[in-house]
Order: structure tokens, then sequence, then C-alpha cells
């Protein structure tokens, strides 16, 4: 069994309008099926068995499409955003009462084929209280974000160039009750970059390098290269 996964799918997917107006990112059609079950049925595979969707535009939508869980020998639960949006780290710590102490964290739009154990174990070893897993991007699918030298993250900025970065955070990450505790009283909506960017100047963010690239549905771009993928494949199962 694997640590717990939240899945962070309560966006508006703006860049997939007019197609996402109606139906949310995470449930639009990859290879004849709702992305969201490829994404399942791949978390499964890495022995999940426990989800939490947090979930806001059209969420009623993913819930009914993926019911409880138990279809694919797993555990499902639903956190909606409500009226007052609290962003992708608020949403995380409100996951917290649901996943326990320690649990991944990703996004809806993502089908990221890496070894979770391996990840877990590296984040264990690390004896830091989060973990981010990158990938060396050198900017080919996305402009690169992370200064990762010997080990380390160095540094973490989604918006500030620095020519010493050729990784990228890969969107999958670990983290804990004791990372979020600092964010605790936050009554703004905040992202969950701005966790990690803390935890890196606090010196509390491990790092673990994948070497598989990451596949994406949040793009035009991305949407039809994980089509591409899966199509390829017949099946994500």
């Amino acid at each position: 069994m694997s640590l717990p996964v939240v899945i962070l799918a309560g966006g508006l997917a703006t860049r997939l309008r007019p197609i996402t107006e109606r139906v949310p990112k995470i449930l639009l059609e990859v290879a004849g099926r709702p992305f969201a079950e490829h994404q399942v049925e791949l978390l499964r595979r890495q022995h999940v068995e426990h989800v939490v969707f947090c979930i806001a535009h059209l969420g009623e939508q993913v819930e009914a499409a993926l019911g409880d869980g138990r279809r694919w020998g797993m555990r499902f639960e639903y956190l909606y955003d409500g009226s007052t949006l609290v962003g992708t780290g608020g949403a995380v710590i409100r996951a917290l009462p649901l996943t326990g102490p320690v649990f991944f964290v990703m996004y809806g739009d993502s089908y990221l084929e890496c070894d979770f154990g391996a990840i877990e174990l590296a984040f264990r070893a690390g004896r830091q209280p989060a973990l981010m897993t990158v990938f060396k991007n050198d900017d080919q699918f996305d402009r690169s974000n992370v200064l990762f030298e010997h080990g380390r993250i160095v540094r973490y900025d989604k918006v500030g160039r620095d020519p010493r970065m050729h990784h990228i955070d890969y969107g999958l990450g670990v983290l804990t009750a004791p990372a979020l505790e600092p964010w605790a009283d936050t009554r703004t909506a905040f992202d969950l970059a701005a966790v990690y960017q803390d935890l890196v100047e606090r010196g509390q963010l491990a790092g673990f390098e994948v070497s598989q690239r990451f596949y994406e549905i949040g793009s035009p771009e991305g949407l039809e290269e994980t089509r591409a993928l899966l199509s390829a494949r017949g099946d994500a199962s």
C-alpha cells in the first residue's frame, strides 16, 4: 500500500475553453475515456488505495463519474472548495483531516509514470517535512523553474528566471502536516508553489529526480500529446 494521494482538480481550465465550460478538465475525453480513469488506473498500479479529490468547478460531475472508488478496489473522497476559493495551498490544508500526516499531492491534469514507491522511500530517507520531484527539462516541455544541485533543491521559482535552472517541478510531491503548519491560519487563497518556496528557503524541502517525462492535459498541446500516448497503447490499464 502506498501513501494517500491528494489530487488538485479544482481549477477553471481557462486555457482549454470552451471545451471546459461544461466538462471539468479531469473528465475530458482521452483515448476514448475520461482522463480521470487513466489517472486512477495509473495510481492503482502504484498500489495507491486512498485518493482525495479537491474539486470546485463542475466538481459534482467528477464525483458522479468516479464514485467511491470501489470500481478500482480503492477509496475516493471529495472536498469541494465552496463559495470561497482557497487556492491549491489552501485545498491541501483542508484535506489534512482526510489524509493523515503524510501524503502525496499531484494535479488533476497530470499523467506521471514514475515510481511512487521509490519516491516515498527517498522522502523517508531524507528526513525532511516535504519532498518535491523534479525532472531535467532544460525548457523542453515547459520553462525550467528549479535549481537542483547535488541532490538538493537550491531554488524554486515559477516567475523569476535563472539561467542555472535546468529542472522543472514534476508535479508530484510528498507533504506532511508539519510542512503545512505555518500556513494553517492563512485566510486568503494561496498557491502550493508558495509553500514549496517557503520550504526551500528554510532548507526543509527534499528533492527527488525522476527520469520519465511528464504528460499533462492542462494545455491544448499537452492534451493532444497525452491523447497520442494513451491512444497508441490502446488502454492505460
